[in-house]
């Protein structure tokens, strides 16, 4: 969640106000929109994106459920448990960001939800626009890791409970698998034991939902520009976060390339277009303490436990 400036026009117009432009990025897609030119805040867009976002992870949730072919009710059901698992999850999220940016006075709005029709996952996430350059470098860093944080508590909880109503199916012709994080494979090899060859995880819907939130944060922790983890890393190294945002960023795309995922391409091309800087706050002289350099590190590692290299594969004879 962060914003850019442009340039004060040349000539006699210099002396105009800058007109902010704020950029967030979520998985696989970036949201630009100028910001709010009056303190009003909107609220029917929202309102509007999120009962939309909300109908259309209900409909993802009941046509791609295992049940739909046994009759409307049941995949009606799937629909409703996933839908309203996905979209707690979503607002927690959401709402981490946005009461931090309020508490700490710094203009932001309320969460855009983003629906995306016709997929299994049936959302794009969600985006909350700020103002550009408000805060100091503390409310920076809390901004950024309290809306993983936020969304990993409902993510954590639906995936246990999720996980325990799910269960190990033999690979049928066009089965849609799901990568499985390393979160995910320790939770339900505790719960099953190890997976028997030519079978996988068929996923409850409250599961599925869990597997969701997992891959969004996972993806938004990476340490890079204006991700979550961007915001974190910036905000424990400042400046100097910028080297180890390139670093990250090449690595990503070469691993990419050369173990073939074309899936991540569109979101590390508008990274990449994005820039890997981090706009500087108010003040960057403002400590942080040792326990958020602490918690700090421990968020960014959780990438390595609930990230999955291929979310999906369909899997053919």
């Amino acid at each position: 969640m962060d914003a850019y400036e442009l340039n004060p026009l040349p000539g006699p117009y210099r002396e105009a106000p800058q007109q902010p432009l704020l950029v967030e990025l979520i998985p696989e897609f970036a949201i630009i929109e100028p910001a709010p030119a009056t303190p009003r805040r909107r609220v029917w867009l929202p309102a509007a994106l999120f009962f939309t976002t909300c109908a259309s992870t209900f409909t993802a949730g009941m046509l791609f459920s295992d049940h739909f072919s046994e009759g409307w009710w049941p995949a009606t059901q799937d629909g409703l448990m996933y839908a309203s698992a996905v979209m707690t999850i979503l607002l927690c999220h959401e709402m981490g960001h946005y009461l931090q940016a309020r508490r700490y006075g710094v203009r932001a709005t309320l969460p855009y939800f983003i629906p995306m029709p016709l997929t299994p996952i049936g959302t794009f996430g969600a985006v909350i626009a700020m103002e550009p350059r408000q805060g100091n470098r503390k409310a920076v860093f809390d901004i950024g890791i309290s809306g993983p944080l936020a969304g990993l508590v409902p993510t954590l909880l639906f995936l246990c409970l999720g996980l325990s109503w799910s269960h190990y199916k033999p690979i049928e012709q066009d089965d849609i698998i799901l990568g499985a994080p390393l979160l995910v494979k320790a939770i339900f090899t505790s719960m099953y034991g190890p997976v028997p060859l030519g079978q996988h995880i068929a996923y409850h819907p409250v599961a599925f939902a869990g597997w969701v939130g997992l891959l969004i944060t996972s993806i938004n922790l990476i340490p890079i520009g204006q991700l979550d983890g961007g915001h974190i890393l910036y905000g424990m190294f400042r400046k100097k976060a910028h080297v180890a945002s390139l670093v990250v960023l090449v690595v990503a795309i070469s691993l990419s390339i050369r173990f073939w995922l074309p899936h991540y391409w569109l979101m590390l091309g508008l990274i990449a277009f994005m820039g890997t800087r981090h706009p500087p706050t108010l003040d960057d002289s403002v400590p942080l303490g040792k326990w958020r350099y602490v918690l700090g590190l421990a968020t960014l590692a959780f990438v390595i436990f609930g990230f999955t290299p291929v979310p999906m594969d369909v899997f053919h004879h």
